[in-house]
């Protein structure tokens, strides 16, 4: 079955996703602009949040340099809700058969999320080949995800949850991921200051991990 075009094939060289909680919707543009000056254009802004959606308009209005989408997509009116405001790619931290069905219909590249080999199993024979890993390290971590390489190879995965500067490399070195996903270039006093020079330092530290990836 086809689906839309890979998210991977959107920022291929960008080896992290950040995952950001918007509280106030001023905020979105200068941070995903900080974020992509960085090196980090794929933005996931997480539905979680009421100024969410004006997040993620604002960012697709005003920031072109930044790839940005939407996250905890939970079911199709968010999806659509999500795609309507502008958003480029959708990340759900789970999957159901009507869900995906509403991300495929979504015309917008797609993570759907798992957390176990019979999750990941029955994706793949959906035709779904990029997956989200959530939540990563409560999930078994990058062991697990080394074990799923041997019988799943056709998998990809970005991880989220749990993933920090120290840890993100062991996940970047497996071959079957391709990203991941992870806040720790956000720290919230930075966020609360709107120290938009600290986030885009620490989102060329976190573009930088890409040099060490084989």
């Amino acid at each position: 079955m086809s689906h839309s075009p890979g998210l991977f094939a959107l920022a291929p060289h960008a080896p992290v996703v950040p995952v950001v909680v918007v509280e106030d919707a001023a905020d979105a543009v200068p941070l995903a602009r900080a974020l992509a000056a960085g090196g980090l254009p794929l933005i996931e802004i997480t539905l979680r949040t009421p100024a969410a959606l004006d997040a993620v308009r604002g960012v697709a209005a005003e920031v072109p340099e930044a790839v940005v989408g939407a996250g905890t997509v939970l079911s199709a009116a968010g999806a659509a809700e999500a795609v309507r405001a502008g958003a480029r790619f959708l990340v759900s931290p789970g999957c159901s058969g009507r869900l995906l069905g509403a991300l495929r219909e979504s015309g917008v590249p797609f993570l759907p999320g798992v957390s176990t080999a019979s999750e990941v199993l029955g994706l793949l024979e959906e035709g779904v080949t990029e997956l989200k890993f959530f939540p990563a390290e409560a999930a078994g971590g990058v062991p697990y995800l080394k074990s799923l390489a041997g019988p799943l190879p056709q998998a990809r995965f970005c991880p989220t949850g749990g993933i920090s500067a120290a840890s993100a490399p062991g996940y970047l070195a497996l071959p079957n991921v391709a990203c991941v996903g992870g806040t720790w270039m956000l720290p919230p006093e930075a966020l609360a200051a709107r120290d938009w020079d600290r986030v885009e330092a620490l989102a060329r530290e976190a573009a930088g991990l890409a040099v060490s990836r084989s």
